[in-house]
């Protein structure tokens, strides 16, 4: 099937501003998450291809909640895990800056851009879930920035 069968929220929750989701919004989303989140099986990765939709159309709180069980099914120390924190972090940062917490973004940029590091060691390939290194390296690039996130999607490579 793919990420699209799940339907964007009907709104972004910015925690402080808006009602949160109700309780269970994205349990059918975070139960296809397969047991193990390898390189391997990320093009048939539901929920990972739904997070990071979820990323790229701002919907930031919500690819938090989908993204966590992909991240906690990763191996730990490996690519895949820092890159998915990577990411997790990425929508906490511009969460943060959509809070009007600039500073609190600036320090998770700053977290981010070393789980990417360690996501995209020299010499291990420029590829991890579909991700290209050069896209992750822009988005945290534009985190730092505070770059309107609109100007860049992570884009997939599979």
């Amino acid at each position: 099937m793919g990420a699209a069968r799940f339907p964007l929220p009907d709104y972004r929750h910015i925690p402080g501003r808006n009602e949160r989701p109700v309780e269970g919004s994205f349990d059918a989303v975070k139960a296809v998450a397969p047991a193990v989140t390898s390189s391997a099986t990320a093009a048939d990765n539901e929920a990972w291809r739904h997070g990071v939709r979820l990323l790229n159309e701002g919907y930031f709180w919500e690819a938090h909640e989908v993204l966590e069980p992909v991240w906690l099914n990763a191996a730990p120390n490996s690519r895949e895990r820092h890159l998915v924190q990577a990411v997790i972090q990425l929508a906490n940062g511009w969460l943060k800056e959509a809070m009007g917490q600039s500073r609190a973004r600036l320090r998770i940029a700053d977290l981010c851009r070393d789980a990417f590091q360690e996501a995209f060691p020299e010499g291990q390939g420029t590829c991890v879930m579909g991700l290209e290194k050069d896209a992750a390296l822009r988005a945290v690039a534009a985190l730092f920035e505070g770059i309107e996130p609109a100007g860049y999607k992570l884009k997939y490579e599979i």
